[in-house]
């Protein structure tokens, strides 16, 4: 890593300029994603998922049936 961190400072920046700094690193990771480590239980979970999908790529809920569903445990 070059530079340090200067945590003090970061602690002194309001909540929305860390949420913005935040979003800045994140975007630079997404930026650098060949570089990303995955682990082999994150693959095996990945490749799962994708089995699933695609042992049955309609079972999916629609947004708004989903929307309607949360909408209605708050009653």
């Amino acid at each position: 890593m070059s530079g340090t961190i200067d945590m003090e400072a970061i602690r002194k920046l309001s909540v929305e300029e860390r949420l913005k700094l935040m979003a800045a690193i994140w975007d630079s990771l997404a930026e650098d994603e060949a570089d990303l480590p995955v682990t082999k239980e994150a693959l095996a979970e990945m490749e799962r998922r994708l089995d699933e999908l695609e042992a049955g790529p309609n079972q999916g809920v629609p947004y708004t049936e989903m929307l309607g569903r949360l909408r209605g445990l708050r009653k």
